[in-house]
């Protein structure tokens, strides 16, 4: 069973191809990998993204993920 989650929040994430942000997560069961569908904030292209080839930014908003020394 293919379950598809339109993410409504906005989510920043970090990709090979640069910054990005989550339209959708596809789960295909737990035999394979959550696919995350994201399009990229520079050029808007849409890509296909194994959850281990992503991670999220930083929410400037709300310091999340801001590494401070």
């Amino acid at each position: 069973m293919v379950v598809i989650h339109e993410i409504n929040q906005v989510m920043y994430l970090d990709t090979v191809h640069g910054e990005g942000i989550a339209l959708f997560i596809i789960d295909y069961g737990p035999q394979v990998n959550t696919i995350w569908v994201v399009a990229n904030r520079k050029d808007g292209t849409i890509r296909h993204y194994d959850s281990n080839q992503i991670k999220l930014t930083n929410n400037h908003t709300l310091d999340i993920n801001v590494h401070k020394n």
